[in-house]
């Protein structure tokens, strides 16, 4: 308790950064989980196509900008397992957006769990978007 009193600035930063990431994630993961493709799960690797860009030096930089904010909602997931906000669901919708080793067996793991895919089914049917497909 003494150290609570010593940090408040750190622990007011704290609860703003928890506050911020909260809001964020209920306005940002319907969004994203309604755009996935449906067909995002059963489609081979190199069928996916995320950026339909056909410039290289646009792709690449919508590439770098895609992975940024795919680690900063996985970072802002692994927080909000601990903070409130929908942890599980915004670490899948990093997962989606980042690129990384062994993505695909991560992202069939996490959304073959009950409630993650009834969560993201519940939020596309709100979309008015298919059901996801595994």
């Amino acid at each position: 308790m003494d150290w609570i009193q010593d940090h408040r600035a750190v622990m007011w930063w704290l609860a703003s950064v928890s506050i911020l990431l909260f809001l964020a994630s209920l306005i940002a993961a319907p969004v994203v989980a309604v755009k996935i493709p449906y067909d995002y799960f059963t489609k081979p690797r190199k069928d996916r196509e995320i950026l339909a860009v056909r410039n290289p030096v646009l792709k690449t930089g919508l590439k770098i900008v895609k992975n940024i904010v795919g680690y900063v909602f996985i970072a802002a997931g692994l927080l909000m397992l601990v903070l409130p906000g929908q942890g599980v669901l915004t670490i899948l919708i990093g997962a989606i957006l980042a690129d990384f080793p062994g993505k695909d067996r991560m992202l069939m793991w996490l959304v073959r769990r009950g409630p993650v895919l009834k969560s993201i089914n519940w939020l596309r049917k709100r979309g008015r978007a298919k059901p996801l497909e595994l």
